[in-house]
């Protein structure tokens, strides 16, 4: 049950409401769906792309988000691709639109560390200090392990989570340069023992940049531009935020919501010797090349710029926090996701979320970013898989038979509205806002009337379609209530 249908019970326990007439069916907010391998060669996705992008448009109204775009990729090639809302105060989000992906950036850096490994310019076991001797900040803790390579990797390397800067402070966020990360090293401590917790570091990752550059002996941004994007075909992803692609093909981001239900613009910012832990812009569909990249490279079938066990390696879990629960491999963070690891990273900055995740095992991978804070990419992600997991029609089976009663019902005060989608030989309905897509299938049993479908496949409710004298559809009646369509 989600928190909506929770919060509908206590108001009718508060309210004493007794009519059941008047009740809005809490059933409604059940998944009756059974989960289906996901498979492009096989079935056909054509309703469930559209129901994703009702779904996405609807979210993002209800959520007020400036803006986002999403994908699916499997290893060869797009599967759907979505923009929904404004890049800015005027223009419609594109596709092709820009954005900070923030931390997803670490990834790279964690490629190009990898790359080193692989030519046998340094190892994992390394410390720090070997590669950057300059190195200085303070550790009391006595007897305690190196700061290696592999522990900044996996973020168990004690070091604190930021240099000593205050760059996340708005207005202005006031990134340090890399002389300026360096200066302030020594009058940093660290936090605890390596190899003993847990922390997120971007100062850790900001000086994995640094050893990049010390020991391939060009700046970060050549390497990776030269190493990988450009290999990847990634044209689109920049190390750095583009004053001139900023409010153009770069969107601005906008601020948490407010009491007021508004959003600010975020100032323009550059994350300057940060960058190797923060300071990348891409689109989804670069995102897509980079996770395409890694599918293929994990099966054996494409080798380039790493090897496949390197890869491999990479997505294995090296550190599995006990008091977090967090896993990490070498850059990438490891998620429990449908009962099955996924990997891939998070980013968040100033003014913009954006997420990655890939299943290199199942071929499938997302990506989601939106221009505005305190927003949750996870979640649509975990939406656009749900409902790609509840898709059972074959291709070259019939699809949108029941097209006439797609669209909006008015289900208020209960949920915002209740969209019908048809589905196969059934319609399937969605309750919105919801964080989760919980679908509800029913199935035609005579011209209007349809049934809806349980568990266990026998069918339960009813549910009748209404028209008008014209024979246009004007809503539909459950449990005795009438529900208008509303577009």
């Amino acid at each position: 049950m989600n928190k909506l249908a929770a919060y509908i019970i206590l108001l009718f326990i508060a309210f004493g409401c007794k009519n059941d007439n008047l009740k809005f069916d809490l059933e409604n907010f059940k998944d009756n769906v059974e989960i289906s391998e996901i498979s492009f060669e096989s079935k056909d996705y054509t309703e469930a792309f559209e129901l994703i992008n009702y779904w996405l448009e609807a979210q993002k109204d209800y959520e007020q988000i400036t803006g986002l775009t999403a994908i699916i990729t499997d290893e060869n090639e797009t599967k759907w691709i979505g923009s929904f809302g404004k890049s800015d105060d005027v223009n419609q989000m594109k596709n092709d639109n820009k954005f900070s992906i923030c931390s997803i950036s670490k990834l790279f850096t964690s490629v190009a560390i990898m790359q080193l490994v692989d030519d046998g310019k340094i190892k994992l076991d390394d410390p720090i200090k070997k590669h950057l001797p300059w190195f200085n900040i303070s550790n009391n803790f006595n007897n305690s392990n190196s700061i290696t390579i592999k522990s900044i990797l996996t973020h168990s390397s004690g070091l604190p989570r930021e240099s000593n800067h205050p760059y996340w402070s708005g207005p202005e966020f006031p990134f340090p340069t890399k002389q300026d990360v360096i200066n302030e090293l020594g009058n940093q401590k660290m936090l605890y023992s390596p190899s003993k917790y847990y922390q997120y570091s971007n100062l850790g990752l900001s000086l994995l940049g640094y050893v990049v550059e010390e020991v391939s002996g060009v700046s970060y941004s050549e390497y990776i531009n030269n190493e990988i994007l450009i290999p990847l075909l990634m044209i689109d992803t920049k190390t750095f935020m583009s004053k001139d692609d900023y409010g153009g093909s770069l969107s601005i981001g906008y601020s948490s919501l407010k009491r007021n239900g508004k959003r600010d613009k975020v100032n323009f910012f550059n994350a300057n010797g940060i960058e190797a832990a923060a300071g990348f812009t891409s689109t989804v569909s670069d995102i897509a090349k980079f996770a395409r990249w890694q599918m293929k490279l994990y099966d054996g079938s494409e080798e380039n710029i790493l090897t496949p066990e390197t890869i491999k390696e990479m997505h294995k879990i090296h550190w599995h926090d006990k008091l977090t629960s967090v896993k990490y491999g070498l850059g990438f963070g490891i998620f429990n996701f449908d009962n099955e690891n996924w990997v891939g990273h998070g980013g968040s900055c100033p003014g913009y979320r954006s997420q990655l995740h890939i299943n290199p095992d199942k071929k499938i991978a997302y990506s989601v970013m939106i221009n505005s804070g305190g927003t949750n990419p996870t979640k649509y992600i975990k939406g656009i898989h749900k409902i790609l997991s509840k898709v059972t029609v074959l291709k070259g089976e019939e699809t949108n038979r029941f097209s006439e009663l797609t669209g909006s019902y008015n289900t208020q005060p209960w949920v915002g509205e209740t969209y019908i989608q048809t589905w196969g030989d059934q319609i399937a309905l969605i309750s919105l806002p919801s964080d989760e897509p919980y679908l509800r299938l029913y199935r035609n049993v005579d011209n209007d009337l349809f049934k809806r479908v349980l568990m266990n496949n026998e069918l339960g409710e009813e549910l009748e379609i209404l028209r008008a004298s014209d024979n246009t559809i004007i809503g539909y009646k459950t449990h005795q209530n009438i529900y208008k369509r509303s577009r």
